[in-house]
């Protein structure tokens, strides 16, 4: 069967419309997607803007028809973060449906959490036994840990890179004072939950998925992604420790220049940066692999299995 997945996350609306069946790995057909920036479209009270609620019922409505344009017999819609924890979410969600006709799901961050899991043990099976699953989004950080399909531990922080990057630098090269000050506290909010997570057991397998840690792990030398899905990609922490304080010192466009980050996504790399080196160092992590497959597609594999 044909389906779609249209994900309305803290930076980017993506719509993934992928050939599926139970027990075969989901075949992407078409992609389609823009860099949104919902959380970026909030007042001062954390109500997201006019502005940001016409770009989204404007891609929505584009992307259900492009689904049916491209046959597929169903349409799962979720958002994550930026609608989840803004106070007019759900008059935003109201009014998507009412102009589109298209529901849109809110996750939680345990959900995000568990989904994201799901998706790397399919990825990499049960020989990995029991795994450790990060994922840096705009709003947020999603950890999960365990030795089966769900995982034992599920935890959503707030630590996401677009977040950190507007509630913690002033500017876009931010100064060293603003750098040490988000990094105390990204490593405190998250020796909060480590604790719970490494309890249950040191993993066999670290695993990073998303957007940024892909762009991370390019910069630090990974193969590209015209390379294809299959080619073995790590993050190391001790090249991610060379490449800070260059990124620090970098400005946006510089950023941009280098391979795997797009301009959209160059502000807020540094806070991204710091947070996988918490990541890393706080759970006594020297590698971790990254994992092409994430939220969308466990999103897409959990759909499979209630079919």
């Amino acid at each position: 069967m044909r389906l779609g997945v249209l994900d309305v996350g803290s930076n980017t609306v993506h719509l993934l419309v992928v050939d599926a069946h139970r027990g075969a790995a989901p075949l992407p057909a078409y992609s389609h997607k823009i860099e949104l920036r919902l959380a970026e479209h909030l007042d001062a009270r954390g109500m997201i803007e006019p502005a940001g609620a016409d770009g989204l019922v404007s891609f929505v409505a584009e992307a259900a028809e492009l689904a049916e344009d491209k046959g597929c017999e169903s349409v799962y819609a979720f958002a994550t973060s930026a609608i989840r924890e803004a106070p007019n979410g759900e008059e935003v969600l109201d009014r998507v449906r009412a102009e589109t006709g298209v529901r849109l799901v809110v996750l939680t961050g345990g959900d995000e959490a568990r989904l994201t899991f799901l998706a790397v043990r399919r990825w990499f099976g049960w020989s990995s036994g029991r795994l450790a699953v990060f994922d840096i989004g705009g709003g947020s950080l999603e950890i999960a840990a365990g030795s089966d399909e769900s995982p034992t531990v599920a935890v959503s922080v707030p630590l996401g890179a677009g977040r950190l990057t507007r509630e913690g630098f002033s500017t876009d090269q931010p100064s060293k004072d603003e750098v040490r000050a988000l990094r105390k506290r990204i490593r405190a909010e998250m020796a909060a939950v480590a604790g719970d997570v490494l309890r249950a057991g040191r993993p066999q397998r670290s695993v990073a998925t998303s957007k940024t840690f892909r762009s991370l792990a390019r910069v630090c030398g990974a193969a590209p992604s015209a390379d294809g899905p299959y080619v073995p990609r790590t993050l190391a922490r001790a090249d991610l420790r060379d490449w800070l304080p260059k990124l620090v010192e970098m400005t946006p466009d510089e950023r941009a220049d280098l391979p795997g980050v797009s301009h959209g996504r160059s502000h807020q790399l540094v806070a991204g940066a710091l947070v996988a080196d918490a990541v890393m160092d706080l759970f006594d992590i020297p590698e971790l692999e990254v994992c092409p497959w994430a939220l969308r597609e466990g999103v897409i594999l959990a759909r499979l299995d209630q079919l």
